[in-house]
């Protein structure tokens, strides 16, 4: 913001700033805020608009320690703190980490800032809380709760630690779809694009309804509900749930579709097969030491699950309508992975195979 005085410029905490959604939302901010980055000891920092505090959220002595900084320096009010940090596995194993960071390190957060003045604390939640619903439905705020993994069910328990013991701090509940860029960034989507990419068998199999899918949202679109939820913190009541996503959701056979036509020029069929003959695949090819597959047993069970959102709520009080679409990003995304596949690999963190790798050495 052109001619604000830094020293008066409202102060705003992000934790998991040098995560992906972190980076960009201090970007955003720090144009005419103050921006505290709160991240892992040791980790990678945030972006140089942020002042860095390593922060361990499993240990008391560790936030303590964090947030007397931030009194040191900042004083002692807080206009938003936007809570991203959590702990994340697609292994789909249980862990005591859901429990001890996510859970009960926002515990630890929220005990520390009851001594500052905080206008509001934004959690970074998940759509998946929510039961899946029928093609044709669409979820909103008051959707029945049915969180099917443990990723899902630590947002729930930490949703509900928030009403519990946010004291006199607004709190936000962002549940948020899947986060896509330009680049990828989306775990699964990577993981359909390097199977399709290479050919492999699983590429054209499913073992689910491919006419269902799952709701996305664009990374700088996510960026802008977060800036919305500050700016209208005033507005809004005590303890509010905005459900952050696009309004179409692309089928499983969508994106298959879209996927060979722009990675090979081909119409990509997908073949629909048993979900016990996919999970002793699954269960096979886990078996063979190598690359670590992407799909394990326990997502078969979710491949009929379908979430098209309700967005109306976060239009009608935060303004917010998103401006990118996963349809029209689908072209670039590819476009991006054909002109530096190693690169693409390497973003998405996908392993990439030899034949690849020599292809690369031999260009050079």
């Amino acid at each position: 913001m052109a001619g604000t005085d830094r020293n008066s410029a409202e102060v705003v905490l992000v934790t998991g700033s040098s995560g992906f959604i972190g980076r960009a939302v201090i970007r955003r901010l720090a144009r005419g805020s103050r921006i505290i980055g709160f991240d892992r000891d040791g980790g990678p920092h945030p972006p140089p608009e942020a002042e860095c505090i390593g922060v361990d959220l499993t240990s008391d002595e560790s936030v303590r320690a964090a947030f007397e900084r931030v009194r040191y320096a900042y004083g002692g009010q807080i206009a938003s703190v936007i809570h991203l940090a959590a702990y994340y596995d697609f292994s789909g194993e249980a862990s005591p980490l859901y429990d001890e960071i996510t859970v009960r390190g926002t515990g630890r957060l929220l005990g520390a800032l009851q001594a500052f003045d905080v206008d509001q604390f934004v959690f970074s939640s998940t759509m998946l809380v929510h039961a899946p619903c029928q093609p044709g439905e669409r979820i909103n705020e008051e959707w029945p709760l049915d969180p099917k993994w443990d990723y899902p069910r630590s947002k729930v328990a930490t949703e509900e630690l928030i009403r519990r013991e946010r004291g006199r701090i607004r709190s936000v509940s962002l549940r948020i779809a899947g986060v896509y860029g330009d680049d990828c960034h989306s775990i699964p989507l990577a993981n359909q694009m390097q199977r399709i990419y290479e050919r492999k068998l699983t590429s054209k199999l499913f073992p689910g309804d491919i006419s269902r899918g799952q709701a996305f949202v664009h990374l700088d679109d996510v960026v802008e509900a977060i800036a919305r939820t500050i700016e209208h913190r005033q507005q809004l009541g005590p303890d509010e749930t905005f459900l952050i996503g696009e309004p179409e959701t692309l089928s499983y056979d969508e994106l298959q579709r879209s996927f060979g036509r722009l990675i090979h020029d081909e119409e990509w069929e997908t073949r629909v097969i048993p979900k016990a003959l996919a999970k002793t695949g699954a269960w096979l090819e886990d078996q063979v030491p190598g690359e670590e597959p992407f799909i394990k047993p326990w997502m078969i069970d979710l491949a009929d699950d379908h979430y098209a959102l309700d967005i109306g709520r976060a239009h009608t009080i935060l303004g917010w309508t998103p401006q990118r679409s996963l349809r029209e990003t689908l072209p670039r995304m590819v476009k991006n992975l054909k002109s530096d596949p190693l690169r693409f690999y390497k973003t998405n963190t996908l392993e990439a195979p030899s034949w690849l790798e020599q292809s690369a050495v031999s260009k050079k």
